[in-house]
């Protein structure tokens, strides 16, 4: 199962983490674990590249974890939590269509 978790403090989502398999199915067949990548990735071009919020990646491949932490505020604050957001709401349809597979944690 793959497990998401966004980390909030008060009303901001700080930054998010992902980690695990979905078991959906074998690797380079799993739709579940291509949805969600294709998500995680969209949301941290978008927030980096795009808003230029400088958030920290750590990708640690033996866990199949992926963290990403927004610095204390950023130029673009609004459009940065839109982006969270849409990823939130996102995977929570996911883990609704595939309940066994993903789960999404606010914490």
């Amino acid at each position: 199962m793959t497990r998401c978790e966004f980390f909030t403090e008060a009303d901001r989502i700080t930054g998010f983490s992902i980690s695990g398999h979905s078991g959906y199915a074998e690797a380079g067949s799993d739709i579940v674990c291509a949805a969600i990548t294709a998500v995680v990735t969209m949301a941290e071009a978008t927030i980096n590249d795009v808003c230029g919020a400088k958030a920290k990646i750590r990708v640690k491949d033996a866990d199949a974890r992926i963290t990403l932490t927004l610095p204390a505020s950023c130029d673009e604050e609004e459009s940065v939590q839109a982006v969270l957001a849409g990823m939130l709401l996102t995977l929570c349809s996911l883990r609704d269509d595939y309940p066994d597979y993903i789960e999404v944690l606010e914490v």
